[in-house]
């Protein structure tokens, strides 16, 4: 029996490629053999279509949350091999009245996966939520073990990181979910031709340090088309830079968990290295790897300043 780790993929913030990441990261896990299953919690079902699925009545959570269904009888295959998928349609953007009224409203969504989880199936549990602070990613929050933050490599990005990484240590600190810490933050959209791209990044560094990942994930057309097409990047386009970057990115996840060795490495004894010559451009321009960083005990009262340096 597998033991099952629940990853939230959110920021309050839209538009930061936070689907994007949750769809992919499944994906090149599951590439690397790994049982994943990706819950699509948010109404407008991007997570859903972004692989190929349509968005049907009845498919998501929404009938679990309010006990007329199973999540194990949700549960969908994907055209990935080891990637499933717990749908989401419009009819769940309903769910964040009625859970409100109900006892328990913060813990419905693990009550729920309690199943899923007991079952064993799987490595991983990726839940991917609107970019909102509502009920629907308060449940999210209070489900997972840990939290991936996706944060735009531009100005307005750095504005909201602190209010997220406050409610995850308010909702620790307070009882709701006492486990629950961030697993990562992962740089997306950079552009290593702007020196904004890179002051952003370098900015986070300085604050959070070695929680911030080292793999950048670039701006890339290719990582743009692929959800019209229902796939993931590295089934659409295996070759470009967005498929180099999120396997790289899940190598890193991997290897975080792992003492330092990606598992793909383990067998050979070797540390954590770039394979394809198509990772090298992504990292190489990274400041991660030039900046020594340097965490900073309370970072959230120091984000907007940072905001205004970068802008300067």
């Amino acid at each position: 029996m597998m033991q099952t780790q629940v990853i939230a993929m959110a920021n309050q913030k839209g538009g930061v490629g936070k689907t994007t990441t949750a769809i992919n990261l499944a994906a090149c896990l599951a590439e690397k053999r790994k049982e994943v299953l990706l819950v699509d919690l948010d109404p407008q079902a991007n997570a859903t279509s972004g692989l190929g699925l349509p968005k049907e009545p009845g498919a998501s959570l929404y009938g679990a949350l309010f006990g007329t269904a199973r999540a194990l009888d949700l549960i969908k295959p994907t055209p990935i091999k080891h990637l499933s998928i717990i749908p989401s349609e419009i009819d769940l953007a309903g769910a964040e009245v009625e859970i409100a009224r109900g006892e328990h409203y913060l813990h419905r969504l693990r009550a729920v996966l309690s199943d899923v989880i007991a079952s064993g199936r799987y490595h991983f549990i990726i839940l991917d939520c609107s970019p909102s602070l509502g009920i629907l990613t308060m449940n999210v929050l209070a489900a997972a073990h840990s939290v991936i933050i996706p944060l735009q490599a531009e100005y307005y990005a750095l504005e909201g990181l602190s209010v997220m990484t406050r409610l995850i240590q308010q909702l620790s600190q307070n009882g709701v979910n006492p486990g629950l810490h961030l697993e990562g933050i992962v740089m997306t959209m950079y552009d290593g031709r702007t020196n904004l791209s890179q002051q952003v990044v370098q900015e986070v560094i300085r604050h959070f340090g070695d929680k911030v990942y080292e793999t950048l994930i670039p701006r890339n057309v290719r990582l743009s088309e692929a959800p019209s097409f229902g796939k993931p990047i590295i089934t659409y386009n295996p070759l470009c830079t967005g498929a180099a970057a999120y396997r790289q990115l899940a190598r890193e996840f991997l290897a975080r968990r792992n003492g330092g060795v990606a598992d793909d490495e383990a067998d050979s004894g070797g540390g954590f290295k770039l394979k394809s010559p198509f990772e090298k451009p992504v990292q190489m321009i990274a400041p991660a790897f030039v900046t020594t960083p340097t965490p900073v005990a309370e970072p959230s009262d120091r984000i907007e300043e940072a905001s205004a340096h970068v802008t300067a």
